[in-house]
Formats: structure tokens, C-alpha cells, sequence
């Protein structure tokens, strides 16, 4: 009746952008994304018959109005398919992330990955990752991906047969580097893929994004590091027409990540392989090799702005603060030793 799950975020390559149900959470096209490590979420869950109810608490707090439904939504699933009567109790569900949320770094991918594979373990369901990487799209479509791992492939449809997720395999895990760069910046997704399909960018997206899709899936599988990340780096950029555009007119790039973009593009001038590439968030993922790593990271951080201050009108810069991560594996259930209560 308890489980601890572990799972990788995402960095989204070719991107889902609104959805076509909202309450199933069901895209309207295909994306792509690779899952980043050792950043991870932690989750432990319990069916616990002396609880008077559910109780979703993440990073210490508890969880309330739309964030708990978005849980509860998971939960009811795992309850709708399990067979095992202890499924019905009230569930005690902790969580821990071991990076910045909510700064456009996944963390609702792998929160709900971690969530829906501890549940599902919890409730005894005997289901595979594909099978499990529907239950977290209930809360989060990129969920679906972090369940699955690696390179993974979310199909769009209209079931739960047919939106799910894959993994890609490709020879691009063991060599690829991601450069993270952050940029603290308040955001919301939700609303972002409320409203996409508002903007008028949005039918031109739809019409190449196939295009993308079957560029990447090949790119993958020949393990062609220059076809894959250029192919992110322009999704990123159609992302964010499609987002600006949009009746909100939302902009969420700061300086310090336009700065990054251009650091980048004038590396890969200089023979470097490496790609910019951001989700909905100001944050900004450098896509490199292992060779590279290292420069591209010296770089990025020192992609920071000069702020004015108020102590004679000064000014002091602050660079970024950055993170290295490798290609993350799928959702794993871990060992009771490693259980958050």
C-alpha cells in the first residue's frame, strides 16, 4: 500500500503547444523530448486507512485548489483501474524536487511521472510504462514523457490506446550534454496552452510540425546531433511566436536569455556544436556534446546583465546559474529505504 517513485524532467525538442482536451489532456500533434538527469523528482505514496483524506504535499507544502485537482485527477485514474480494494483508502502523497520548479524547467513532468508510477505501484496495477505514462498525462502531457525516459515520443489521439508514450532510441544518450541555464522567471504554462490555439501562428505551427517530427525521429535514429538540436532550437523560436502572438500577448524571455542565445550562436560560429533550446519559461537548455561541456558551460554563465543600483547609481552584474545534466532514464520504483515518510 506505499511506494517511492523517481523521475527524470523533460527538455521538450519538438514541443506540444494546447491542448485539444483539457481535461484529458489529449495534444493536438505528436511531441518530443528528452528526459534530463540527475535532476529529479522524488515521490512517496501511501493508501493509508486511518486518514480521514487525501493529502498531496510537495517541496513541504500542501497543495490546494487547482494544483490538488490536478493530482486528484492522477489518483482517481490509478483508483478507476485498480482492482485491489486498499485503492479506496485516502492516499498520503509527499514530494520532493531536487531543482528550481516552476522556472520552465519540467518539473510538472517529472512531478506527475513520479506521482502516477508511485500510485500505480502503490494501488498493485500491472501496467507498463506506456500504460502508466497515461495515467500522468491526466496532470501533465509532458508527465507522459518522463515516465517512458530518454529520448521519448508522446503520440496524439483520442484514447488512452493511442496517446501515449514511446521511447526512441537513439546513439545520441551517452554522448549528449545539456547546459542548463537559469533564469528565475514566474510562469504559466497552463494558461500558455489555453490559449495557443487563439494566436494566429498557430495553424502555421500545426502545418510543419509533422515536418519536425519525422526530422527528429530520423535524426535520432542515425544519431545526427546537428539534424536533432537545430531542428529544437527552431521549434523553440515557434513556440514562442506562437505563444506571443497569442490574446495575452505573453513574452517570458528575460535579457539574461536572449544573451544565451547569442552566446550560443556565436560558439557554433567558432566550430562548437551546440543549440539553444527553452519550453514556456525564461530558463534556457544548451544543448552540446561531452567534448564541449565544459566551455559551453563557462560561457553560459557568464551570460549574465548589469543591473542599476540604487547606492550611487552604480551598477553590478550578476551572471547565471547553470547546471550540467545527462540523458535521464525512465520512471523507477525505488527501494522502501528511500521513502520520503
Amino acid at each position: 500500500m506505499k511506494a517511492t517513485a523517481k523521475a527524470h524532467p523533460i527538455q521538450g525538442l519538438v514541443k506540444y503547444h494546447g491542448m485539444r482536451d483539457e481535461e484529458l489532456r489529449l495534444p493536438y500533434h505528436d511531441s518530443i523530448s528528452v528526459c534530463t538527469a540527475p535532476s529529479h523528482t522524488k515521490t512517496t505514496v501511501e493508501f493509508d486507512p486511518d486518514l480521514d483524506s487525501d493529502t498531496f504535499v510537495v517541496g513541504g507544502e500542501e497543495l490546494e485548489a487547482h494544483e490538488a485537482d490536478r493530482v486528484a485527477t492522477v489518483l482517481a485514474e490509478v483508483r478507476a483501474r485498480a482492482d485491489a480494494d486498499h485503492a479506496e483508502y485516502p492516499v498520503r502523497l509527499e514530494s520532493e524536487n531536487s531543482f528550481p520548479s516552476n522556472v520552465g524547467l519540467g518539473s510538472s513532468s517529472s512531478g506527475f511521472a513520479a506521482a502516477a508510477m508511485a500510485l500505480a505501484e502503490a494501488a498493485d496495477l500491472d501496467a507498463s510504462r506506456p500504460e502508466v505514462s497515461t495515467i500522468a498525462r491526466r496532470g501533465s502531457s509532458s508527465a507522459a514523457r518522463a515516465v517512458t525516459g530518454g529520448f521519448s515520443d508522446l503520440h496524439a489521439g483520442l484514447n488512452d490506446e493511442d496517446c501515449r508514450s514511446e521511447r526512441l532510441d537513439s546513439p545520441l544518450e551517452d554522448d549528449l550534454r545539456i547546459v542548463a541555464g537559469l533564469v528565475p522567471a514566474y510562469k504559466e504554462t497552463e494558461h500558455a496552452h489555453r490559449e495557443a490555439a487563439d494566436s494566429h501562428m498557430f495553424e502555421a505551427r500545426l502545418a510543419h510540425i509533422h515536418d519536425q517530427l519525422a526530422e527528429v525521429r530520423d535524426a535520432l535514429r542515425e544519431g545526427d546531433f546537428e539534424r536533432v538540436f537545430e531542428t529544437a532550437e527552431h521549434d523553440s523560436l515557434s513556440l514562442a511566436a506562437t505563444t506571443m502572438t497569442g490574446p495575452s500577448g505573453w513574452v517570458y524571455w528575460k535579457p539574461e536569455t536572449i544573451a544565451i542565445f547569442n552566446a550560443v550562436r556565436q560558439l557554433r560560429e567558432e566550430g562548437v556544436p551546440v543549440y539553444f533550446s527553452t519550453d514556456t519559461g525564461a530558463s534556457v537548455y544548451v544543448n552540446t556534446t561531452d567534448e564541449y561541456v565544459e566551455r559551453v558551460e563557462e560561457v553560459v554563465a557568464d551570460c549574465g546583465v548589469s543591473e542599476t543600483t540604487s547606492e550611487a547609481r552604480g551598477t553590478e552584474s550578476h551572471g547565471v546559474e547553470t547546471m550540467v545534466w545527462e540523458v535521464g532514464g525512465p520512471a523507477q520504483i525505488l527501494d522502501e529505504s528511500e521513502a520520503l515518510f
